[in-house]
């Protein structure tokens, strides 16, 4: 579904059609993995599915359900479902890049558009590269984490964005998008003062275990701090609703990731601000020095 954002350029009505796209993807999406948890859940006690990399053919192997045919044929769907989600990656990948080569922040090349195909054929190439190189170090674990981690990252990005953009509600302009607003300053700071109430009955060591060498758990006490100051923000700028619980629910998701994703992540980052210092920062249009 988000994939289906960046097509805007290659759609015949954008305002329509991409919203009616995006919205019908994650509604089918999200029955489909609730039904699809709710099957795994009932086969296997879901203690059982911890560090599982692929809990479709986990259910069925021999000290599970014990249909090994079953197990062989799911492991096959999963690949082909893995290569089409690493597929609809390649097709938007480009096409963002083919956006900041247009504002200035790649070289030109990545948004030059092949004669044939009518796609950005350079940054296409590129980001096959990118992609299918490291596929050949890496396990599946480790991709499936990364891929999340990014994912993610770039959700947060979004949610944040939207926190900060003038409120364009009326959309007296034509062309222009209505965003939804849902004053949170009072939902948002109730919902933390109730949440924090619950975790503290409910999971009183969720930022510490509790044993001999006690370990605390610092993704999970920064998620919390960074909670507080966006209830304490919105309360205070009258924030919107979606944006900020879209923004608190990818944070909290981001505290479930390992250290090892979240250090190739940060290489990955350093290497995207890098190029940005380095090119994008002077070639910018937004650059009004140039």
């Amino acid at each position: 579904f988000d994939a289906v954002s960046v097509l805007a350029e290659e759609s015949k009505n954008p305002q329509r059609d991409l919203p009616k796209g995006m919205i019908l993807s994650l509604v089918i999406c999200t029955i489909i993995y609730i039904l699809l948890t709710l099957v795994l859940t009932g086969a296997v006690n879901y203690k059982n599915f911890d560090g599982v990399g692929d809990p479709l053919a986990f259910i069925f192997e021999p000290q599970n359900l014990n249909v090994g045919w079953m197990q062989f044929l799911v492991a096959i769907c999963a690949v082909i479902a893995m290569t089409s989600v690493l597929l609809v990656f390649q097709m938007g990948q480009p096409r963002i890049w083919m956006s900041m080569s247009r504002d200035g922040l790649l070289p030109k090349k990545f948004s030059s558009i092949h004669p044939k195909f009518k796609t950005p054929g350079f940054a296409t190439i590129v980001t096959g590269l990118v992609v299918g190189i490291p596929i050949f170090f890496t396990d599946k674990n480790f991709v499936l984490d990364f891929t999340s981690i990014g994912t993610l990252f770039a959700f947060v990005l979004v949610c944040g964005g939207v926190l900060i953009l003038p409120r364009n509600t009326e959309a007296k302009e034509k062309g222009k998008f209505k965003m939804p607003y849902v004053n949170a300053k009072w939902i948002i700071p109730i919902i933390t003062v109730l949440s924090f109430v619950g975790i503290y009955i409910q999971y009183p060591n969720s930022i510490y275990s509790d044993d001999a060498n006690t370990v605390y758990n610092f993704p999970m006490i920064i998620f919390y701090l960074f909670w507080i100051v966006i209830a304490a923000m919105t309360f205070v700028k009258n924030y919107s609703l979606i944006p900020v619980l879209g923004l608190l629910s990818c944070c909290y998701l981001l505290t479930g990731m390992g250290w090892t994703n979240w250090m190739m992540f940060s290489i990955w980052l350093v290497i995207g601000l890098v190029v940005y210092l380095l090119y994008g920062y002077k070639k910018s249009k937004l650059n009004i020095s140039n």
